[in-house]
């Protein structure tokens, strides 16, 4: 069946906020004299329990950690770590050519939708996508929730779409959605396991959507 959509995850995909966002968790916890193990990091990559998992890590070390006090000036770090940040390479290539074709553009992320769209603005890309689906407003992943939703706001079916993550929380939310998925790991999450994909490129630049779309049957 034709594409006539392409979805993508945010935090990681479109872009690499989740460099800054991990930066300024291991920030915050240095400065609390803990170091921040990568494991606990990659379990919540992709879901909405990033924050609520690493305030009550840090608790364990740290005694009257208040996330209140913290949040603020852990926010404003990221902003400050983002501002020279811009899509991930070849992703403005996708896009461009996914417009070229007609196809329809989603995101489908666990973030809530005051980031997200914040981003897509920063980036200049939040008039390139007519459907735009957060945690905040549907389950988050790996529930399918966001995706099933994309779907919708963009008329097509599962099998009329393909998604894009960079985890396997995100591929396992848009697989359940029964959604062709190519996962493009950045450098955090290169080393987890993307076996539920149907395909793994180490960048949107490996290889071209045309080839993508001729791969699964457009």
């Amino acid at each position: 069946m034709a594409t006539k959509a392409l979805i993508f995850d945010f935090d990681g995909t479109l872009a690499d906020t989740e460099a800054a966002v991990l930066r300024s968790w291991q920030e915050m916890f240095t400065a609390h004299g803990v170091e921040l193990p990568l494991d606990v990091w990659h379990t919540v990559i992709g879901t909405q329990n990033t924050a609520t998992t690493m305030f009550a890590l840090l608790a364990e070390h740290v005694e009257n950690v208040d996330p209140a006090a913290l949040r603020p000036a852990m926010r404003a770090r990221v902003q400050e770590l983002l501002v020279a940040d811009g899509p991930r390479e070849g992703v403005l290539s996708y896009l461009d050519e996914a417009a070229e074709r007609g196809l329809a553009l989603g995101v489908a992320s666990s973030s809530s939708s005051t980031w997200v769209h914040a981003q897509l603005e920063r980036l200049g890309l939040a008039s390139r996508f007519a459907s735009v689906e957060t945690g905040d407003r549907h389950a988050a992943k790996p529930r399918p929730d966001t995706y099933l939703a994309a779907l919708r706001a963009l008329g097509v079916t599962a099998e009329e779409a393909l998604a894009f993550e960079d985890s396997p929380h995100g591929v396992s939310a848009a697989k359940a959605a029964g959604i062709i998925t190519v996962a493009v790991p950045n450098p955090i999450t290169a080393a987890l396991d993307f076996g539920k994909a149907d395909l793994v490129l180490p960048s949107f630049a490996a290889k071209p959507l045309s080839a993508l779309l001729a791969q699964f049957g457009s």
